[in-house]
């Protein structure tokens, strides 16, 4: 980015740093002077964070492990991203979806973010300022009824604790503000688009082609970029867009056909 946000020296957390979005957000904060501490279940042979914990944030003594390095290492926090999350639910629709399923989808999805927010909010609080931001889905407007059901559900739940939290927190200092990413060109859904590529018997831009078209479209023709969806992440999270909370900024190239 080339305006300055005037992040410099702020003190951030990003889950899930060490791929796709959450290793762009890490990397975008660190070029623009923030003091990163990132996570995830295992350590990358190179990070642009600060400070690295290996931790399960599915778990209560992985965000319990997050927060105290965060409290040791910072003394609190000023900025908070949440970018974990994801889905390993089988495909099948609603009747393939047991109680293990159900569980990893809202362990991953939904409970690191409240429980990192309720660990961290108090600190926020004391100092009467800080930005929290939960990475959401556009799925949980637009559900892949035959795979994503419980993943959809898991977000829309997310992103109503999220508004629900924007305005108990706002009178007292704190912007609480979503990001809802449609389609991104990960590393993960790169080699998705190569696999049914293959299955297909076409090439890589075919592949991406038949996911865009499982979603009905996106009408600028291609999935969104890591560092776009971070470019959004860290405008918000700046002094620049310091009236702005309890929204939900869909970045997703057209694919919701809704307003």
């Amino acid at each position: 980015m080339s305006m300055n946000l005037e992040l410099q020296g702020r003190r951030v957390l990003v889950t899930a740093g060490t791929k796709g979005v959450g290793k762009a957000v890490v990397g975008l904060f660190h070029e623009l002077g923030a003091k990163v501490l990132t996570t995830a279940r295992e350590q990358p042979a190179d990070t642009l964070a600060d400070f690295f914990v290996t931790a399960d944030l599915m778990t209560i003594e992985g965000c319990n492990t997050v927060t105290k390095a965060v409290l040791t290492n910072f003394g609190g926090v000023d900025i908070i991203v949440h970018v974990v999350g994801g889905s390993m639910a089988p495909g099948g629709g609603f009747a393939a979806l047991g109680e293990d399923e159900w569980q990893h989808e809202l362990s991953l999805n939904l409970l690191p973010a409240v429980r990192l927010d309720r660990a961290l909010l108090p600190g926020m609080l004391a100092q009467g300022a800080g930005v929290v931001i939960h990475v959401t889905s556009i799925q949980r407007e637009l559900p892949l009824p035959e795979s994503t059901t419980a993943y959809a559900a898991a977000k829309a739940a997310l992103s109503t604790y999220s508004k629900s939290l924007s305005k108990e927190v706002a009178p007292k200092g704190i912007r609480v503000v979503r990001v809802a990413p449609g389609w991104i060109e990960t590393e993960a859904s790169a080699a998705l688009a190569q696999r049914l590529a293959l299955q297909a018997g076409t090439d890589y831009e075919g592949g991406k082609q038949i996911i865009m078209k499982s979603l009905g479209g996106i009408p600028i023709g291609r999935p969104s970029k890591p560092i776009e969806v971070a470019n959004l992440i860290a405008f918000l999270a700046s002094p620049c867009a310091a009236t702005i909370t309890g929204a939900e900024y869909v970045i997703d190239g057209g694919t919701i056909p809704t307003a």
